[in-house]
């Protein structure tokens, strides 16, 4: 979406990512990332790997 730069202001927000931790600990709103994909969003490759790896897509 061009209303915002790519690193600036988020339009929603659908999930978190912590590095950090060990294991690596990811949060997704399955819901919510379908409704965006249905509303023609498209995740990058690292995206897609980590909601592949969480059973979203």
């Amino acid at each position: 979406d061009s209303r915002y730069p790519r690193d600036g202001r988020f339009i929603e927000e659908i999930g978190t990512y912590n590095p950090l931790v060990n294991p690596v600990e990811v949060n997704v709103d399955k819901e919510k990332v379908l409704k965006w994909i249905k509303n023609g969003a498209q995740p990058t490759d690292t995206v897609k790997l980590l909601l592949k790896k969480n059973g979203v897509l």
